[in-house]
């Protein structure tokens, strides 16, 4: 039967309860456990596709092709488990399927209301994603529950999970409460007291943690360890200190010396094998020694937000362990280059752009791109930045002066990049059609495999198939294909029924490295695997760098 462990917050967000869940999954999968991770979202949003990177940061998109929280990347990074649909859920998928239900008649002409009908079917969806029942079902789920004790739009959360916990009996539940110890400056000292009504607001509700993951600038002295133990109700062993530090991969080496990982094993009843940590030594070890460093541009409009870029850094970071470099990325506003000119990527050793929605800060992307590829600079554009490239190649060599994207321009002549829905043929004129006003649902999502065009350079990379994730809605144009084929740009990759572009290059007799992908490879890459693109993209860069 699958036990659980529920990882809560307190005090306030942004403390890291996705890394800190996330560390101890690899812990316990360290130990021979089979482990699963779910996030639960209390936000009304089905998912978090329609909201602005500005406010939710990255959408991870899942192999079976759902938009989720961006804690389910950190979760296939440190635990091997692939995350899919049922590893997340949210506030708004459990009212959808509650009222579904309702209109269908499944609750008997019953009062539908918060208990036990919301509380019971947050407790089916966290049995989906801890496969329970399925042959694949996990020993251990780490369940992490979004927001903040106290906060209205948990509560339904977190009375189930203490339901769950109930009627599991003892040795299936561990809690794991992860809260805030501040230093307070004008005082010299940390401060418990919000880390005592944390908890205490948490056993109201009927939670008693076994384990407070205290986090600060600082390791926790031994005194306020004593404090908060005594007034919390909490063993003084249970009482772990989680302070800053440069690597989220140090994490589980810092968890683990301070016996957290026997500690849950034993409230569960559990007794695996000992811990072996040796990979993530190895991985922080490479990060502590690098042997040069390398400045990657990557050129952006969410430069001021890093969490939207989260998997794409992180990808470069593992690139950079296995080239044995340190990867310094600098983000780059692309209106800042619209405005100041290309001046400002002088001196990086490759530039990389990313993917994005909207008009704004595009021709600096552009700009960029050009920059890239009339200077030899190693290039990597993602999604949109593989777009991009097509548009700025279609301009300055195929001679499609007018090249543009139907989500910039709709009215645009040579529409290179469009909605699938747009493409008609008539008479020879390129047409569009509306597109749907509905965004939610309407993107190609989830893992898609194709073949690689041989002797190119994503064959050397991937070797004859490629399968990645996507997530996007606009295609490069077939019809407009040809022109810019013929003027150089190699289409390495195509899906193989609707022959969309997927990979797009430059020969390497022209350039040492130049690449575009509409997929998004940053999804499948791990500390412990890297990335081949990445891992190529990063060593071109060093070649870069040692001209």
């Amino acid at each position: 039967m699958t036990k659980y462990v529920f990882v809560t917050g307190g005090v306030v967000s942004s403390l890291g309860k996705g890394i800190a869940a996330a560390s101890l999954g690899a812990l316990l999968e360290s130990r021979g456990l089979r482990v699963t991770m779910i996030k639960m979202d209390p936000y009304l949003n089905v998912d978090p596709g329609t909201m602005s990177p500005f406010q939710h940061g990255e959408v991870f998109v899942t192999e079976d092709g759902a938009e989720t929280d961006l804690d389910l990347g950190h979760y296939e990074r440190f635990i091997s488990a692939r995350m899919h649909k049922h590893n997340n859920f949210t506030t708004g998928q459990i009212y959808d399927s509650v009222l579904r239900k309702e209109r269908r008649g499944e609750y008997l002409g019953k009062t539908v209301q918060v208990i036990p009908h919301i509380t019971n079917e947050i407790q089916d969806f966290i049995a989906k994603g801890a496969r329970v029942g399925q042959p694949d079902e996990a020993e251990v789920a780490i369940v992490e529950v979004g927001g903040t004790v106290g906060d209205i739009e948990s509560l339904p959360f977190l009375e189930a999970i203490r339901q769950l916990s109930l009627q599991q009996g003892r040795r299936s539940s561990c809690f794991v409460h992860l809260t805030l110890v501040p230093f307070i400056p004008s005082a010299g000292e940390l401060k418990t007291k919000p880390t005592q009504h944390s908890v205490q607001k948490l056993r109201e509700i009927g939670i008693q943690p076994d384990a407070l993951l205290c986090r600060a600038d600082r390791p926790i002295p031994e005194e306020e360890k004593d404090k908060i133990s005594l007034f919390s109700n909490v063993q003084r062993e249970a009482v772990i200190s989680v302070w800053d530090v440069d690597s989220i991969y140090r994490i589980p080496r810092m968890l683990s010396e301070q016996g957290l990982d026997a500690l849950i094993c034993d409230v569960l009843g559990l007794s695996p094998k000992a811990s072996n940590l040796a990979v993530w030594d190895d991985l922080v070890d490479r990060l502590d020694h690098p042997e040069l460093t390398v400045r990657i541009a990557m050129v952006g409009k969410y430069v001021d937000l890093t969490e939207s870029y989260k998997s794409l850094t992180e990808a470069l970071i593992h690139a950079g362990m296995h080239t044995r470099s340190r990867v310094a990325i600098e983000y780059i506003d692309s209106e800042a280059i619209e405005s100041q000119g290309v001046g400002v990527l002088k001196g990086f050793d490759a530039i990389l752009v990313p993917g994005g929605f909207g008009k704004r800060g595009v021709e600096g992307k552009i700009a960029a791109i050009r920059y890239a590829r009339e200077n030899r600079i190693p290039y990597l554009g993602i999604c949109l930045g593989m777009q991009l490239a097509v548009i700025e190649f279609a301009r300055h060599k195929a001679g499609l002066l007018q090249a543009n994207s139907t989500e910039f321009d709709s009215a645009t002549k040579e529409p290179l990049i469009a909605l699938i829905t747009e493409w008609k043929s008539s008479d020879g004129r390129i047409e569009q059609r509306s597109a749907s006003s509905d965004l939610g649902g309407t993107m190609r999502l989830g893992a898609q495999a194709c073949a690689i065009r041989p002797d190119t350079l994503a064959q050397s990379i991937y070797g004859a198939q490629v399968n990645e994730r996507h997530r996007h809605r606009y295609e490069v144009n077939n019809l407009l294909r040809p022109t810019v084929e013929a003027a150089g740009l190699v289409v390495a990759a195509e899906t193989p029924h609707e022959q969309l572009v997927e990979i797009v290059e430059l020969p390497q007799a022209e350039h040492p490295w130049f690449m575009g992908v509409q997929f998004h490879p940053e999804f499948t890459s791990t500390p412990r695997q890297g990335h081949p693109l990445f891992t190529s993209f990063i060593t071109a860069a060093i070649a870069q760098h040692r001209q």
